[in-house]
């Protein structure tokens, strides 16, 4: 593991964080595929912007249109660098390839989409909707295996690594742990004071951490699902969090006008990138220390600006 003054002097040179144009509206999501060459983003204004990273700069390559209500959600195939799936308010569920730039399949689902993830194994795409319903789609025939309705309120849906397990963030402050693919309860975590609001997985396998409505995030050993520390730096609920590919970083946004970035060992802070406006979704570059993100700004006329952020570039 590296320590934090390792890890802080990695972003002595970093610049301010870059902006690029990607929607007429608020970005919702943002994500790197497998390999990093591209980077996607969801926006209120229904559409998908994917974008090729060149060197240190990004470029857009296409935009992809066809739902009828905001994207809310969007993850990539964990080893097929051109799938991309896209979860929205128009209660359907999109795949899209990247590499011919068009629309690979709709699979209709029973309500609006909030939160999407695809399994480890490539397999299986799980969707949440407001209804707390969670539906698991089979990727190859491209269609729901089953829907499982809860009786809480279920905000952020991920595997665990080994594909094993499937964890749900609730609006009571608890993580829901249940085996995959049986879908049986196997833990019931009382995490939070607070809501739950969002569940990220290191890319390593050691690590899982939850933001909440505390503002508080919490670190958990991924195996033992034991607390490892907590951060409290940030005022404001904990919205959005991802780890950098070696799983040493983590970073944590929300309404607050910066992003934490701690080191994952011990909590620290290494640095933060300052922010303008609320911030809604993070995404550490696979392979390298690149963030992208997108705030809630606003242009010259306070529209909706609809940018993309990179930060991490050497000035």
């Amino acid at each position: 593991m590296v320590n934090a003054e390792g890890l802080r002097a990695v972003f002595k040179n970093a610049g301010r964080p870059k902006d690029y144009q990607s929607h007429g509206a608020k970005v919702h999501s943002v994500d790197w595929n497998c390999d990093g060459k591209r980077l996607a983003s969801g926006s209120f204004d229904k559409s998908v912007c994917v974008f090729i990273l060149d060197r240190d700069r990004l470029i857009k390559d296409h935009t992809f249109r066809g739902h009828n209500d905001s994207v809310d959600q969007l993850t990539w195939h964990p080893s097929h660098a051109d799938q991309l799936a896209t979860a929205s308010g128009d209660k359907t569920v999109r795949l899209w390839d990247a590499r011919s730039q068009k629309l690979a399949a709709t699979i209709g689902t029973k309500g609006e989409n909030i939160n999407i993830s695809w399994s480890p194994n490539g397999q299986t795409i799980a969707v949440g909707n407001k209804e707390d319903l969670v539906s698991l789609i089979d990727v190859r025939q491209r269609k729901i295996l089953r829907d499982e309705q809860f009786r809480f309120e279920v905000n952020e849906i991920s595997w665990n690594r080994e594909n094993s397990l499937f964890f749900m963030t609730s609006g009571s402050g608890h993580i829901v742990v249940l085996s995959y693919p049986e879908l049986e309860l196997q833990h019931d975590i009382v995490a939070h004071p607070a809501n739950c609001i969002c569940i990220e997985f290191d890319p390593t396998g050691r690590h899982f951490a939850v933001g909440s409505a505390d503002a508080l995030l919490s670190v958990w050993d991924a195996k033992q699902l034991m607390c490892h520390h907590t951060v409290s730096r940030l005022d404001w609920p904990v919205r959005t969090l991802s780890f950098s590919h070696d799983g040493e970083l983590l970073a944590a946004a929300s309404e607050d006008l910066l992003i934490d970035i701690s080191a994952v060992s011990s909590g620290e802070r290494v640095t933060t990138v300052p922010v303008q406006a609320a911030t809604y979704t993070v995404a550490w570059h696979p392979s390298r220390y690149l963030l992208a993100f997108a705030c809630d700004d606003k242009d010259e006329r306070e529209r909706d600006a609809g940018t993309v952020k990179l930060w991490g570039v050497p000035e």
